[in-house]
């Protein structure tokens, strides 16, 4: 099992919900509203006037079958458009209750 972290501006919100459907991801957890910014290249989003955008962010736990699928989804999408900004982070999910 594997959790994966996508952060995302809010204008990719239909495509993200779009590919958790498509890949048959079903559980997850959203944060619809997160501010921060990027490390390398991403500007500021922090729903502030000079910074008017925000991003969301979500975690899923699933089968490590589908993480690479996942993760070339966000990678496209990220492609689409790099202003916008999309990235997806992976954990290992060693126990649960």
């Amino acid at each position: 099992m594997k959790a994966v972290f996508i952060i995302f501006n809010q204008a990719h919100t239909e495509r993200v919900e779009y590919i958790l459907d498509q890949l048959g991801i079903r559980g997850f957890t959203w944060w619809s509203i997160v501010s921060g910014r990027g490390s390398n290249t991403g500007e500021p989003r922090m729903g502030t006037h000079t910074w008017p955008e925000m991003n969301s962010a979500l975690i899923t736990i699933t089968t490590d079958d589908k993480v690479d699928p996942l993760l070339e989804k966000v990678r496209k999408t990220d492609e689409i458009n790099k202003e916008v900004g999309i990235r997806a982070f992976v954990w290992d999910v060693t126990k649960t209750v």
